[in-house]
């Protein structure tokens, strides 16, 4: 008996192992990601099922959020960025349905990196290399992008002999995921020279602002014909947006950001079905770049902003249950943000917002003054927030602050809140004389 009972529980053993062994071959076995072509049409395809890129870029961002939204995928723009690392990002990932375009750091020559320093390049691609060796396996791995934006600003056009030597070994140690590279813009220039000297990217990958509406003349123009993939697209961009008198660029407000998502949408990425494989809407988080909303689709905060409702539309063909208040009208003196405001020093400001809720939530309004920035990046580079000159709260959409008592230029925004993780958001700059 005593011997029955020692087999049986050598039998339990074996089995436990053989179903953790299983469990082990399905977290690690990789998805198998292709380009196919039929016709003339290109769809990327995960274990044989098409699979149309409906994503969002992002990095601190709220990942069951976007999964929940209907979302299926998100991009990254380096394997580990200073908080989490991209295993652990990778694994949330799969925990929410969405597969991952792996982003891969590469040197940018607008931050001093030399290719023709040829001892350099090559370190640079081993480290590459063991990055991707240890993450290639990873079931929510979609693809990777190798390198962001590398021709902003760049006259070395061999830093893409450099990427395709990087797709090479890629393809080489991970037979299961395509790979690409982003480009801002694009010009018959930079592609001439990829379709000669990196031919062994998989599809190309095109970042777009306001002039994303622009998008399919901007391809035929370059002589692009292959297919590719939008992977920054959202808010018309600072440098293509009107500004004041002493140089402040005017934000759109969030409802207009909303809008013009819908629109852009449609006329740029939903228009071609040929070849375009999908797109990554920026950013899905919360960032300081020229203003800390100008492109991030949250607040500060957490809360979710009026582009979030207009991408639950473009993902599902319907809106969420519970929308964002609905931001219509802001002004500063009975001024808008085009009207060049300048105001003396401790004088009075008059703030009005017109916002309603069709969710009949009750309003919560925040009030905040920031100057200007003058920490000003490029292509996205890390930029500090201003210090908050004034900060209040109201349940009345229209208040009166204090200006600020040094001169400068300055935003006053103003945030509407649903106290429901919703909001809306607008600025206007101002400026106060000396």
């Amino acid at each position: 008996m005593q011997k029955k009972l020692i087999w049986i529980a050598i039998a339990v053993f074996i089995l436990a192992c053989a179903c953790n062994n299983q469990t082990d071959i399905q977290v690690d076995s990789p998805s198998k990601v292709e380009i196919v072509k039929t016709d003339d049409k290109y769809r990327l395809t995960v274990n044989g099922l098409p699979f149309y890129v409906k994503g969002a870029g992002l990095e601190f961002g709220n990942i069951e959020a976007l999964g929940s939204h209907g979302a299926n995928s998100f991009r990254t723009w380096r394997t580990y960025n200073g908080k989490d690392n991209s295993i652990k990002i990778l694994d949330k990932a799969q925990q929410n349905g969405l597969m991952v375009l792996m982003g891969l750091e590469v040197g940018r020559e607008r931050h001093g990196y030399d290719y023709n320093d040829t001892v350099w390049v090559k370190q640079q691609f081993q480290e590459i290399k063991k990055e991707v060796i240890r993450l290639k396996d990873h079931p929510a791995l979609l693809a990777w992008a190798i390198g962001n934006e590398l021709n902003l600003r760049a006259e070395n056009l061999r830093i893409y002999n450099a990427v395709n030597d990087i797709s090479k070994m890629i393809h080489q140690v991970d037979p299961n995921h395509p790979t690409t590279t982003t480009l801002s813009g694009i010009s018959k220039h930079e592609i001439d020279y990829i379709k000669m000297h990196c031919t062994d990217i998989d599809f190309l990958s095109v970042q777009f602002y306001g002039d994303i509406v622009n998008l399919k003349k901007r391809i035929d123009d370059a002589g692009w014909t292959g297919p590719y993939m939008v992977t920054e697209w959202g808010a018309t961009g600072h440098w293509e947006s009107p500004v004041t008198s002493w140089g402040s660029w005017i934000e759109p407000s969030s409802n207009d950001k909303a809008k013009a998502f819908i629109e852009r949408y449609k006329i740029a990425i939903e228009a071609d079905q040929k070849k375009c494989l999908g797109s990554y809407v920026f950013l899905w988080g919360q960032k300081q770049e020229r203003t800390p909303t100008w492109y991030g689709m949250f607040l500060e905060t957490g809360e979710e902003t009026e582009t979030v409702d207009a991408m639950h539309y473009i993902w599902n063909g319907k809106w969420p249950g519970n929308l964002c208040p609905e931001l219509k009208s802001f002004t500063l003196n009975e001024k808008q943000a085009n009207d060049n405001i300048i105001i003396k020093k401790d004088q009075t400001l008059y703030v009005n917002v017109s916002a309603n809720d069709l969710d009949n939530d009750t309003l919560l309004y925040k009030w905040e003054i920031l100057p200007e920035t003058t920490d000003l990046s490029t292509g996205g580079d890390f930029e500090s927030r201003p210090e908050t000159v004034l900060l209040l709260e109201s349940d009345s959409p229209v208040d009166t602050l204090k200006a600020p008592n040094l001169p400068g230029a300055y935003r006053v925004f103003v945030y509407v809140l649903d106290q429901k993780g919703h909001a809306a958001t607008a600025n206007i700059p101002f400026y106060v004389e000396k």
